[in-house]
Order: C-alpha cells, then structure tokens, then sequence
C-alpha cells in the first residue's frame, strides 16, 4: 500500500489555531499515515522572526499533542540553518523523497497566503517533481489572483483527493469548502498591546509563550 505523508513548513511565529486546522483538515482528507511539521529555520523571505527556531519548534509539538493522528515535529530545516546553510523547499522535499522513496505519497500543505508567493520560490516548477501540492483557500481567495504562470500551472494539474492519495508527486488541489482566516502577524500584534489571544493559540502554547516571555515588544 502506498504511504502518505502530509507535510505542513511554515515559519510558525507562532503556531495557531489555523495550522493545526490546516495540518488536521488535509492529514483526514489524504487519509496520509503521518503528519510532519517542518519548522523553518531562517526562511530567506522572512528575516524577522521573533522566537528562536528551537522554541517555534517546541510551540509546534506543544500545538499539536492532541491531534489524533501520528505527527512528527521535523527538523531538518532548522539543522541545515543552525550549520550555516541557507534553506530551501527544493532542498527538503529532495531529501524527503530520498528518504521516503519513489512510491510515497508526499502532499505539501499551504494556506492561499503562501501561493501568492509561490512563483518566487527556488526552482518552483520543480517541486512537482516531490510532491503534490494542497492548498487551503481564504475568503475570497481565487486561482486567477496569481501570478499567471503559477495559476496556469496550478491549474493544468488540479487532481482529486483519491488521485493524490495513490500518486507520488506532481498534482494540486484547492480546498475551497476550508479556509482560515488567522495571521501570525496579527496574533504577534496583539500579544505585544497585551490583548488576548486565547481563541487563537492553544492553552499550551500560549503559556509556553509566557514562560519564556515571547512577543513583549
């Protein structure tokens, strides 16, 4: 039987409510085996992270401990930072594949937020050749918003659930029926002004947040 893994990267400055929505919504609709979180390290398109990699990651693990589904907090890109070396999606769906093998199903979960961006990533159009590519839309979110080469490409390769589930690499899709609305920035804005976020970090994270005095100023 083919393995599924689905992978959520994200900076997660911090983690919310809508990455574990996000991570929970397409680890059910994949039917994937496992869910892995891989915390950036240095993310070259954001170079003000406030919490230190090692603590993003813990917030991860914290976040999603009463999932009901397996989970691994991956961190491989924070590795490859801590040594120096920039880091790159290209690198790690590269080294996922090589460890995962050429059968396993490899879906790359994002928000509508990331696609926006997706035509300036490393080598996009290869990352088909990982991985499939899943996407969580937001209000008011459509394909055409994009740059039109990644809408055209995002486009030719619209697949099915059932498709990307018993395929290794190289199809899209749009969950237009799920979308969240919650930005890390927002939620970092109103820590600062003192204000609470409890609707939008789990208890867990949030003390974690407080015993280590994270997003003060």
């Amino acid at each position: 039987m083919t393995r599924r893994i689905a992978l959520l990267g994200g900076s997660f400055d911090p983690v919310h409510v809508g990455h574990v929505a996000l991570g929970a919504h397409f680890t059910h609709l994949l039917q994937s085996d496992q869910l892995r979180v891989i915390p950036a390290g240095s993310p070259w398109q954001k170079s003000t992270l406030q919490a230190t990699p090692r603590q993003r990651a813990e917030m991860v693990q914290l976040a999603f401990a009463d999932q009901p589904f397996p989970l691994l907090v991956d961190l491989q890109e924070i590795e490859r930072s801590e040594q120096g070396q920039q880091t790159y999606t290209i690198d790690t769906l590269r080294s996922l594949r090589q460890e995962l093998g050429p059968q396993a199903s490899i879906a790359f979960l994002m928000g509508a937020d990331q696609l926006q961006n997706f035509g300036t990533w490393r080598d996009w159009r290869h990352l088909f050749d990982y991985a499939h590519f899943c996407v969580a839309a937001r209000p008011g979110f459509a394909l055409d918003s994009l740059a039109p080469e990644v809408a055209a490409e995002f486009t030719r390769r619209l697949g099915s659930p059932e498709h990307i589930r018993n395929t290794p690499h190289g199809l899209t899709y749009l969950a237009q029926d799920f979308a969240v609305d919650i930005s890390a920035t927002q939620i970092r804005a109103a820590l600062q002004r003192g204000e609470q976020a409890n609707s939008l970090i789990s208890p867990r994270v949030l003390d974690y947040i407080e015993q280590h005095n994270l997003y003060k100023s």
